[in-house]
């Protein structure tokens, strides 16, 4: 299906989610009974997301292993690593300071008022495996089996490494026709991705539908100074996001804005953004990035490189501590963000998961866990606006490196205008550097 025409239909859903939702909040004679409504509508979003997962696991490790194989030494894997990771600390540094400025600025809890809590009762957020040395360890899988089972991307990124660059150096006829194999592979998982992506409508419809129909439109409106003035700062990210984007790729970073519309609006209705991966990826290749530096930069993007996830976290803290007023000096500030720094990465690209990372950092300065529990009524809408912009920053971050490694072919000036049409060349993946 064009992206053009799923686009139009994910709208349309959306729509429709809203409305059906609403209908369904009102008519609930119970907040059990809107609860045991919404179950139903999570259905087709559990479908959905299924099939994403699916088919997450053979797309990276193709795609990845077709690449590296391609590339021919270690050298360059290191050189677009190096890359990558500059853009994504340079990045990560910018999207949490502007969490930290616009928390400053319009000060979104300061009129809460909110008295300090006895203790965290009912929340219920796993931070105590949250630390840099499991996280380290974590990266490398002990079994690879386990990894895709898990959808682990950056467990399986590291053995597809190993296994890309060991089959890149055999050059026997066997180990090339293995490579063949894997090339053919990615071309097929693309295209059952264009299969579960028609479920994308549904999917999208049931994820606002059953958020409406538990929450109600009231709630919008309770937190709405606090909603946005988060929006307000993710509009300062994107513009961060799209600046540097065209310093690097010039007025190509307008055609890419265009390509990955879809995607993102896919990450917006689920709030996920693993539900995206797959679609992304193939968008990429249409802008005419080359598959290895896609299958190797957008994955390792999924762990480092949530931009959206990240400007929440120090937003998140800041506001938390003005609900219950207690001060927070520019010091505390800044360690906080230099922790956050760290912390941060290897944020899975699935629903509040930022959440964590803020409940394992609040106990450092002082900060109530329990503050969470104010937002996890509207923490759904607020993930939306996060989840669309890991997908815009990780997108610009992977045209931005393949710019810089001269890894976009030419696009042909009878469709340089053109957005959705753009054909996926036939060698993406067999191309060397």
């Amino acid at each position: 299906m064009k992206m053009n025409r799923l686009t139009t239909w994910i709208g349309i859903a959306m729509v429709l989610g809203v409305a059906v939702g609403y209908a369904c909040n009102s008519l609930a004679p119970s907040p059990a009974a809107a609860k045991e409504i919404a179950g139903y509508f999570g259905i087709l979003t559990d479908i959905f997301l299924r099939m994403i997962k699916m088919i997450i696991a053979p797309l990276v490790f193709a795609t990845l292993v077709a690449g590296l194989a391609n590339m021919g030494d270690s050298k360059t894997v290191g050189r677009i690593g190096a890359k990558a990771l500059g853009w994504f600390i340079i990045a990560s540094f910018c999207s949490l300071f502007i969490g930290l400025l616009f928390a400053n600025l319009l000060q979104p809890g300061a009129a809460l008022a909110v008295p300090l809590p006895e203790s965290a009762a009912g929340l219920n957020l796993k931070t105590s495996a949250l630390n840099l040395k499991d996280f380290i360890t974590h990266v490398f899988p002990k079994s690879i089996m386990e990894a895709m089972s898990g959808n682990e991307i950056l467990q399986i990124l590291v053995f597809a490494v190993f296994f890309g660059l060991a089959l890149g150096h055999l050059h026997n006829q066997t180990a090339r026709s293995l490579v063949n194999t894997m090339d053919e592979v990615v071309h097929v998982m693309l295209k059952v991705t264009d299969y579960v992506m028609r479920f994308a409508p549904f999917g999208v419809f049931g994820a606002v539908a059953g958020a409406i129909t538990t929450q109600g439109l009231g709630m919008l409106a309770v937190f709405g100074k606090f909603m946005l003035s988060f929006y307000i700062a993710l509009a300062v990210l994107w513009a961060v996001l799209i600046t540097a984007g065209y310093i690097v790729l010039g007025k190509d970073i307008f055609r890419l804005l265009k390509l990955v519309r879809g995607p993102m609006l896919v990450g917006f209705s689920t709030a996920s953004s693993e539900s995206v991966y797959p679609k992304l990826m193939e968008q990429l290749e249409k802008f005419g990035i080359k598959n290895r530096v896609t299958g190797f930069v957008l994955p390792l993007g999924y762990s480092f490189n949530l931009d959206g996830s990240m400007m929440y976290t120090t937003f998140l803290a800041l506001f938390i501590a003005q609900a219950y007023d207690i001060p927070m000096s520019l010091t505390a500030q800044i360690t906080m963000l230099l922790v956050l720094m760290v912390s941060s990465k290897g944020i899975a690209g699935v629903p509040r998961s930022s959440l964590v990372v803020v409940a394992a950092v609040l106990p450092m300065f002082g900060l109530p866990e329990a503050g969470l529990l104010l937002i996890l009524g509207i923490d759904h809408f607020l993930d939306m606006g996060r989840t669309v912009t890991n997908v815009l920053g990780n997108a610009i971050a992977t045209a931005a490196v393949a710019k810089w490694e001269g890894a976009i072919d030419p696009v042909p000036a009878e469709l340089a205008d053109a957005d959705e049409a753009l054909p996926v060349p036939e060698d993406v993946v067999t191309q060397g550097a």
